[in-house]
């Protein structure tokens, strides 16, 4: 398909009439087009045209890039930002995907809502991402590639140059004598798509001259199952919810099939705001944390975050950082103290309820954490019993109570913030009470009524 300013229209949805129009500019051919074409429809667009240069550091060259863009960015009468990064690449690590996160992380940091990032990728690069992904074992979503519209930060994503080749795009540079800026590391067959681009796929449309537009329509199919098998998952999780916001049931879960489960699993995770697991971390969720034995406490870990399962819940949360539960914290108990381990913070109040506030006062206050043997008698209760029992009573998954914050006064388990008042420190009826509030806690729990 030729391209022109009005054919890129054509193909471009509906855009709200609020939102700025942010070009991802790296001065390269595809962005050079993209941006030089959107000037020439530039009153048909949202809000305001601009173009935004994301500086790598990773190149000699990329200061002359950087003036490159300026300059053409003026040239058009086009706002110019230019955005430096500082990458530190590990051993080991691929600079490529280094580069590729920080820059949308940035990029979505930029957009404000009804915001729009325009970037360049066009028909070839679409086809090189569905061999990619299908090297890599992924599935209907990873096939899906690379989607033309889609949600980024508070605004959203559009890649308007999907329908298009670069040889198409080239053909419109070359008749409108742009110029732009060559990356000598697009060469470099180190890099797995620059092998694919260079070796592979003009030998493939050697023999398939069309073979970038079928494999284009193949993403766009996978994309159309994805959408289903979203929405069946989003079913299910209705069906499958657990106690709590957040949580699943793993005995419904465990009612469908495994393929099902895999699916819920992953659109589970993903509606938390988090990057999907791969195939080997997903099934290990499904055969340890939810067909495993109910006696088990499976742990799954990945990139950050961790699932784990406590009676019929399966739980999802960050990775908790290390923690020492031998700490033993001296408190005025008036100031609000910080905890340890990203364990928030406990605060003071005058209540009608609570702690007996001339023994708060008189007191020698300690917090420490579980260790074994504590017991409490909570206020109501006629009989003193283990903390492991009201634990367990409770509710709390035993990776969780040894990051319980316990208030001791004299030497004497007096509170459970969140939890429990112990005997005998609990206000009587008309007495001066104190209340103690646990804040800014990592830690995900249902609790009762605050202590």
């Amino acid at each position: 398909m030729e391209f022109s300013p009005a054919r890129l229209l054509e193909g471009m949805p509906p855009l709200p009439r609020s939102g700025d129009c942010h070009v991802a500019f790296s001065g390269g051919l595809d962005s050079s087009v993209l941006l030089h074409a959107l000037v020439r429809i530039r009153d048909r667009l949202p809000g305001e045209l601009k173009a935004i240069h994301i500086h790598h550091g990773l190149q000699s060259e990329a200061d002359a890039w950087g003036n490159h863009c300026r300059d053409f960015a003026g040239a058009l009468e086009v706002p110019y930002q230019q955005i430096n990064l500082a990458l530190n690449p590990s051993p080991g690590e691929s600079v490529e995907a280094l580069a590729r996160e920080a820059r949308y992380r940035v990029l979505a940091d930029l957009l404000q809502p009804d915001d729009w990032l325009l970037t360049a990728q066009h028909q070839d690069d679409q086809a090189e991402t569905l061999l990619l992904q299908l090297l890599r074992g992924s599935g209907p979503a990873g096939l899906a590639a690379m989607a033309k519209t889609a949600r980024l930060g508070k605004g959203w994503l559009q890649r308007p140059l999907l329908s298009f080749t670069r040889q198409a795009l080239e053909a419109y540079a070359q008749s409108e004598d742009l110029t732009w800026v060559e990356d000598p590391s697009n060469r470099d067959l180190d890099f797995s798509r620059n092998y694919l681009r260079h070796e592979i796929m003009p030998r493939i449309q050697a023999h398939w001259p069309a073979a970038s537009a079928t494999l284009s329509r193949s993403a766009g199919l996978c994309a159309d199952a994805q959408v289903l098998i979203d929405e069946l998952a989003a079913e299910d999780m209705q069906r499958c919810r657990g106690s709590e916001s957040g949580r699943l049931s793993v005995k419904v879960l465990s009612r469908l099939s495994e393929p099902r489960i895999r699916s819920l699993l992953r659109h589970w995770v993903r509606d938390q705001g988090v990057v999907a697991p791969g195939y080997r971390h997903l099934q290990r969720m499904l055969d340890e944390c939810v067909l495993g034995r109910e006696d088990a406490n499976p742990l799954v870990g990945w990139g950050g975050m961790e699932v784990r399962r406590y009676r019929d819940d399966l739980f999802i949360a960050p990775r908790l950082p290390p923690h020492d539960a031998g700490l033993c914290l001296s408190w005025n108990g008036e100031a609000a103290l910080t905890l340890p381990s990203g364990l928030g913070r406990l605060e003071v109040s005058l209540a009608e309820h609570g702690v007996d506030a001339e023994q708060w006062q008189n007191g020698r206050i300690e917090v420490r954490f579980r260790r074994g043997g504590e017991r409490c008698r909570p206020a109501g209760d006629s009989h003193h019993r283990s903390l492991k029992q009201l634990f367990q009573t409770w509710g709390v998954p035993p990776w969780l109570r040894d990051r319980i914050p316990l208030i001791f006064l004299d030497g004497k388990l007096a509170i459970i913030p969140g939890f429990a008042v112990c005997q005998p420190f609990v206000a009587a009826e008309g007495a001066a009470a104190v209340q103690l509030d646990w804040k800014g806690t990592v830690i995900p729990l249902s609790r009762p009524d605050q202590a």
